[in-house]
């Protein structure tokens, strides 16, 4: 913990300057900071040395989202999304900084030595009109979170978990993670787009998060993509690992770098087992 607070800070203040420099905004008008992190603890935390480092204003609000793992950035984006409908006009930034690596466990267990493999430390950060909503998006012409949505995969609460242990934090994951999201992912995301008056043919860019090469692949087979569709997602594990919750917002980087065009959906998945959505329109 005492890496995770000299280090954290340095990460995320990188990222939460690069996107304030992509929307276009100062710090000094951002008015709600959410700030996201599982893989440490600390206090005065991240928020706080944001707010000093980037000389943002003292009145600043800030919500920190913790300890809700690979999909953290979702529930981030969620808050965010309350928050500017709450405040119309106002500024909310979202950052993201994990260390996983503080955890590397030393062992002989499989499931262990997986997760020492997969993952790896980041920071992503985001700024802009994301948070406005589905018509806001239209208008603009710009892309922003239209709806999101969880679900949570009954009888798999065994499957992740992370815990504090004697040697930092001991993440256990199952290799029955992958076949418990391919049987239940179709049939939740074909009820959710329907709301939306789409289909998974419609979507024409997946922001899966790469948990591992094989949920990759369950979400690929469960939802009839080809796997080149998920391009992006194989691209950002092999280039920076699972970084736990900024992965996502890498992924979506690659994906506008690319000129995908929304209509867009973005997965993580979680201890519980967790599943957690967002449209990007």
């Amino acid at each position: 913990m005492r890496r995770y607070e000299l280090d954290a800070l340095e990460l995320a203040t990188r990222a939460a300057d690069d996107a304030l420099g992509h929307a276009g905004w100062a710090a000094d008008s951002i008015s709600h900071l959410v700030t996201v992190s599982c893989s440490g603890f600390s206090a005065p935390g991240v928020d706080i040395g944001l707010v000093e480092r980037l000389e943002m204003r003292r009145d600043v609000s800030r919500t920190h989202i913790g300890f809700m793992g690979c999909h953290g950035a979702l529930n981030g984006l969620r808050v965010a999304g309350a928050l500017a409908a709450a405040n119309p006009g106002e500024r909310v930034l979202v950052t993201c900084v994990e260390l996983c690596s503080l955890h590397q466990q030393y062992t002989n267990d499989a499931q262990q030595i997986v997760a020492n493999a997969l993952f790896s430390d980041g920071a992503a950060a985001i700024a802009g009109d994301w948070f406005a909503g589905e018509g806001a998006a239209a208008r603009e012409g710009e892309w922003a979170v239209a709806d999101q949505r969880s679900f949570l995969l009954p009888g798999t609460a065994d499957m992740m978990s992370w815990r504090i242990g004697d040697n930092g934090f001991e993440m256990t994951l199952s290799p029955r993670v992958p076949d418990a999201i391919q049987e239940s992912m179709r049939p939740w995301m074909t009820d959710w787009l329907a709301g939306h008056l789409l289909t998974i043919e419609d979507i024409r860019g997946w922001a899966i998060h790469p948990g591992g090469p094989r949920i990759l692949t369950a979400c690929a087979d469960a939802l009839g993509l080809d796997h080149s569709q998920l391009g992006a997602s194989q691209s950002i594990l092999a280039t920076y690992g699972n970084m736990s919750s900024p992965t996502v917002l890498f992924i979506l980087e690659r994906l506008r770098e690319k000129g995908v065009a929304p209509p867009c959906v973005v997965l993580a998945f979680g201890p519980g087992l967790t599943v957690e959505g967002a449209l990007i329109r």
